[in-house]
């Protein structure tokens, strides 16, 4: 069961993604994504978290089809997007956009933002104003007339989203979409996008490495580690009792804000590196770094699985101490 008990319908289901690049001088590939499988409800927002490197960045390309993967496939509403081409592509393309992590990266310096959106709008012969979309993200009509230099980058943030919206989309793919922002600033965008959520019945894919962000908005976290999804599950349950030892980790590298709690945690930070993707370890991919690891570990890669109601892990420890709690 990979989407959330009791959903809706399914919108985004991803199936066994799997992407390798190659390696010069080397007949090994990097694997930057191995079976990566979810659903996405309509009006869902699941939050994707991990360490640089572990391949949300590679999710989001594949997701909206700006690369093709390796294996597996990306279903919106019912329709394989890597089997698609062409106008049949463009038409569902539409409904599944994506906004960057740097704005002004995405944004044409020598475009006014009216005219960015504008394009949008021809490109696929929707008929709504400007004005409009930009009021949405809380910005005047006059910021139409201004290059992208000329606002600040919660500003250009903005815009980018209004243009994602210009499209009239069901899902937004999120990137890092608030890391590059300054705190305040950052606490603003994401109110906007809980709104935006809320009245359009939008469903999000927010990836982010920070794990407050991402539980701030999220229906379900998945919790990602070297290309792989590790845990899955409602929020509240992935934030109150976490199965996998590298969501504990990842969990304690947050601040508390409380100064006695915080005086009181236990501090047991991730230890080494994370593994090179082109040469990944044998078994489960966490157990250089864990502390729970035992000999199977080393051994063999655990499944994927659902040790809880909705709550899914992929760790033997965890199972095999959940199967014998009490129910």
């Amino acid at each position: 069961m990979l989407g959330a008990p009791g959903r809706v319908a399914v919108i985004l289901r991803a199936l066994n993604l799997g992407k390798d690049y190659p390696v010069r001088g080397s007949r090994r590939p990097l694997r930057a994504l191995a079976g990566v499988s979810f659903e996405l409800d309509r009006g869902e927002t699941l939050g994707i978290v991990g360490e640089s490197g572990c391949g949300k960045s590679t999710l989001a390309r594949l997701l909206v089809r700006l690369e093709l993967p390796t294996t597996g496939t990306v279903e919106f509403d019912g329709v394989d997007l890597t089997a698609l081409s062409g106008a049949r592509l463009r038409a569902s393309r539409r409904r599944i956009q994506m906004v960057f992590q740097d704005p002004y990266s995405s944004l044409n310096p020598r475009q006014r933002v009216g005219a960015a959106i504008e394009e949008v709008l021809r490109v696929h012969k929707l008929h709504r104003r400007v004005s409009e979309l930009l009021g949405m993200v809380g910005l005047s009509p006059a910021h139409a007339d201004r290059y992208p230099h000329e606002l600040s980058g919660g500003q250009r943030q903005r815009v980018s989203i209004a243009r994602a919206l210009a499209a009239e989309p069901a899902v937004l793919i999120l990137d890092e979409a608030v890391s590059a922002l300054d705190v305040s600033v950052r606490a603003e965008v994401m109110n906007l996008l809980v709104r935006l959520r809320d009245e359009l019945g939008l469903g999000y894919v927010f990836i982010s490495h920070d794990l407050s962000m991402v539980r701030h908005i999220s229906t379900r976290i998945a919790v990602m580690y070297l290309g792989r999804i590790v845990e899955l599950g409602p929020w509240d349950s992935v934030q109150d009792e976490p199965l996998h030892p590298y969501t504990v980790a990842l969990q304690r590298t947050m601040p508390v804000p409380d100064p006695e709690l915080a005086s009181r945690q236990i501090d047991v930070p991730i230890q080494g590196e994370v593994p090179n993707p082109a040469a990944p370890p044998t078994g489960c991919p966490f157990h250089p770094r864990c502390p729970l690891a035992e000999q199977v570990c080393r051994e063999r890669r655990p499944p994927l699985e659902e040790l809880r109601g909705g709550h899914l892990a992929a760790c033997h420890v965890a199972a095999r101490m959940t199967a014998a709690s009490p129910a």
